[in-house]
């Protein structure tokens, strides 16, 4: 079976793009949040950081031409924004600490 037809895979894909859609929505209300709504924010986040790390690590070890293509895709991309996929995980985590931080200030 190809990568991309695993049920498994189009499910996790699907629930990844949806879930980040809704939190990037929500995120444009950040500054409204409280305290709590803030660290749930965050949280959150951190989930799917850490979801989307071992989604694409699957295609990284996959054997699949289509997705090996893929991750290659990627890093073409991320290169032109002078990055590789670890430095964009490492960077959203930077900023994640950073708002954590934040919120620790205010405390």
């Amino acid at each position: 079976m190809a990568f991309f037809e695993s049920e498994i895979v189009q499910d996790e894909a699907k629930r990844l793009f949806t879930d980040y859609q809704q939190l990037m929505q929500l995120g444009g209300e950040y500054g409204k949040f409280d305290r709590e709504g803030k660290k749930l924010f965050i949280d959150r986040m951190e989930e799917l950081m850490d979801r989307y790390r071992v989604f694409m690590k699957r295609f990284e070890l996959s054997d699949d031409f289509q997705a090996k293509l893929t991750v290659e895709q990627l890093r073409t991309q991320l290169s032109q924004f002078g990055m590789t996929p670890e430095q964009m995980f490492e960077q959203m985590h930077r900023t994640l600490d950073r708002m954590k931080a934040e919120l620790e200030k205010q405390g």
